[in-house]
């Protein structure tokens, strides 16, 4: 993977602070990101308490002991991180940002760190380290890339993840996560969007009429039906922004006949917890467990998007009965065992334009999903292209790890952390990008605004939706405009009406 580095002027503009001053001030804290008031006294202390809570509740510790054992300086990973490619700047190669937090625990978390640090005097944990580690953990975007490359596998995203974990327990976490995760678990709505339950009946029900004056079908989005054998989550932002991807899902379901069903007692699949809280992301896909039972649904079915659909698949286990939780699949692959089985039929070539293929980071890198929507592409595409490198070796979108949801760090994204994925898309020539993922088709979507890339970036189901072929028993003739006269059909002498 190459990419050329950015100029001065480009780095200007991606690391420009866009906060006030006196906040920064007030808070102690020169990130670029919002960050809610919060503690400032002591936070070296705190962090500390927070990190040794945390081990004494989870299983990081068996993690820690192993990386702290092996070499993480030699810097294999930085040939496969696209930050650091964009910026050239040390400080961004992953094993160094790892070791911000190794050296904590190394120092103060292991007898021979503890031993040393107090006859010494040194390695203490300062103000200025919790600095250096809450910028540096919100440039990474936890795409495991660097992993793959490592030696001796370090997981430098979970160190990531985790550093994220302990800052948040004494106050430091992006303003955008935390004001939407309290939204999800304590405010009305109950959602990360705010959207109200009859905003989202009036919106489903808009959907459906559009698509029955489209195609001519009636298509429905089921709503609190009980013993569904699908319980649907999407990003809940798709009911806002992503009105194309649940209609091409609708039309799927319609096609096959299969039951599924969207809970009114909660309908978002979005969970931040995944990016900087285990706390939070275990009281999300508790919310999940607790709607599909319920509605005493079969599976849990996941929209569009691969955070979504990585933190039901891996955590709902963990945390909602082990083996016996419900079962997680995401909508393409329903989508294409459905097809394969003969269930849905698509019409070859519905799609002429030049179409190419994103794998979202939360669902390729552990080759989950790759060949499922490559295939269904390839089966109504005239012209599908790859982007290289691709599958479970994919470049991220630039906005991973939660920080597409940080809008005031945008110019980072578009001109450092994406810069990678401008290239690739640029160079498919692609007029549509597919990207089964909310969080990458925002990404994308300023990414090649912000690139000048003449690309519109879509989901799967967008374009299945133009190439479903329905049975001829669901086509319904479209009702007369009520202004539009009827005339009465008068026979001629000679016959009937029908003559």
């Amino acid at each position: 993977m190459k990419t050329t580095p950015i100029n001065d002027e480009q780095r200007a503009k991606a690391f420009a602070p866009n906060k006030k001053p006196e906040v920064m001030e007030r808070q102690n804290l020169t990130v670029r990101y919002h960050v809610e008031d919060f503690e400032v006294e002591d936070r070296p202390r705190r962090f500390l308490e927070a990190f040794a809570a945390i081990l004494r509740h989870s299983n990081y510790r068996f993690a820690l002991d192993h990386f702290i054992r092996l070499s993480a300086k030699c810097s294999r990973c930085a040939t496969q991180c696209q930050v650091y490619l964009a910026t050239n700047d040390p400080d961004d190669i992953p094993c160094k940002r790892s070791e911000l937090l190794l050296s904590v625990y190394r120092r103060h978390f292991t007898m021979a760190g503890s031993i040393r640090g107090r006859i010494f005097g040194t390695g203490h944990l300062t103000d200025e380290a919790l600095q250096e580690m809450a910028e540096s953990f919100w440039n990474c975007t936890a795409c495991r890339r660097c992993t793959m490359e490592c030696p001796v596998g370090i997981d430098h995203a979970l160190i990531t993840h985790l550093g994220r974990y302990i800052l948040s327990e004494i106050g430091i976490a992006p303003r955008a996560l935390v004001v939407s995760t309290r939204e999800q678990l304590e405010g009305k709505t109950g959602n990360t969007s705010a959207v109200p339950v009859p905003a989202l009946v009036d919106t489903l029900e808009f959907l459906e009429e559009d698509m029955k004056e489209e195609l001519h079908v009636d298509i429905k989005f089921p709503v609190d039906v009980e013993n569904a054998e699908y319980v649907f989550f999407p990003a809940v932002s798709d009911f806002l922004m992503e009105a194309e991807t649940l209609m091409g899902i609708a039309a799927v379901f319609t096609a096959t006949g299969d039951s599924w069903t969207t809970g009114t007692g909660y309908f978002d699949g979005i969970n931040y917890g995944l990016f900087y809280s285990d706390r939070i992301l275990e009281r999300v896909v508790t919310k999940i467990d607790v709607e599909t039972k319920r509605l005493n649904g079969k599976k849990v079915l996941i929209g569009e998007c691969g955070h979504a659909s990585r933190s039901a698949k891996y955590f709902l286990p963990a945390h909602c009965g082990g083996k016996d939780a419900f079962p997680v699949i995401n909508i393409m692959e329903y989508t294409y065992g459905a097809w394969k089985a003969g269930k849905l039929k698509l019409r070859p070539n519905a799609i002429a334009e030049r179409v190419t293929y994103h794998d979202p980071c939360n669902i390729a890198r552990q080759k989950w999903i790759l060949e499922q929507p490559r295939e269904l592409l390839k089966a109504i595409c005239a012209d599908y292209v790859e982007m290289t490198p691709n599958r479970e070796d994919n470049i991220c979108c630039g906005g991973g790890g939660g920080t597409v949801s940080i809008d005031e760090i945008r110019p980072y994204r578009t001109t450092v952390g994406g810069l990678a994925k401008a290239d690739q898309i640029r160079a498919t020539g692609a007029k549509y990008c597919v990207a089964p993922c909310a969080n990458c088709k925002k990404q994308l979507r300023e990414l090649v605004e912000d690139q000048g890339i003449d690309c519109e970036i879509v989901g799967l189901h967008d374009l299945l939706y133009k190439a479903i072929e329905f049975d001829p028993s669901m086509i319904v003739e479209p009702e007369p405009e009520e202004d539009e006269a009827v005339e009465p059909v008068k026979p001629d002498v000679a016959g009937s009406a029908d003559e």
